[in-house]
């Protein structure tokens, strides 16, 4: 659990320090995943905007970003910058993005096991003062948003 705290810090810290430069170029910063690898780390940062993402809007927010982070050096070590749109299996950061897609089917993995159990696929039925409602099974399943390693929307084909 320490590590996670640690990492959302970071990943918080590097949000409030990248955000501003993304929306300055038009784009809605959704989220930034630091998942350190040694040599192989990778800060992550996911865009949208509502007329999509193309490959020319990641490149310019990554020459950007790249600039900001080279300046402001909050990693310490080497790492790969990877700038992506959402996609399909759109990963929810913020209390805002569940409320925002509610009805919709989300998987989430906890940090640490609740009631025995760390993962959850449901429909989303709202977020409110750091709880997450999820329909699971028939029931409502109330998850502490700060407990969320990580969600991501699944696609309906």
């Amino acid at each position: 659990m320490a590590h996670f705290l640690f990492m959302a810090n970071k990943n918080s810290r590097l949000e409030t320090l990248l955000a501003p430069a993304v929306e300055d170029l038009g784009y809605e910063l959704l989220g930034v995943e630091y998942l350190p690898q040694g040599r192989h780390s990778v800060l992550r940062l996911y865009i949208d905007h509502p007329d999509g993402i193309t490959i020319e809007d990641c490149e310019a927010v990554s020459r950007e970003v790249s600039a900001l982070l080279d300046v402001e050096d909050p990693i310490p070590g080497e790492y790969n910058l990877e700038v992506s749109s959402p996609g399909l299996d759109r990963p929810l950061f913020k209390p805002a993005h569940f409320q925002r897609f509610a009805g919709q089917r989300c998987k989430v993995r906890l940090v640490e096991p609740l009631e025995g159990r760390k993962n959850f696929v449901g429909v989303i039925v709202g977020a409110e003062e750091g709880i997450l409602h999820l329909a699971v099974d028939g029931e409502t399943v109330s998850l502490p948003l700060n407990r969320v390693e990580k969600a991501n929307l699944v696609p309906e084909w």
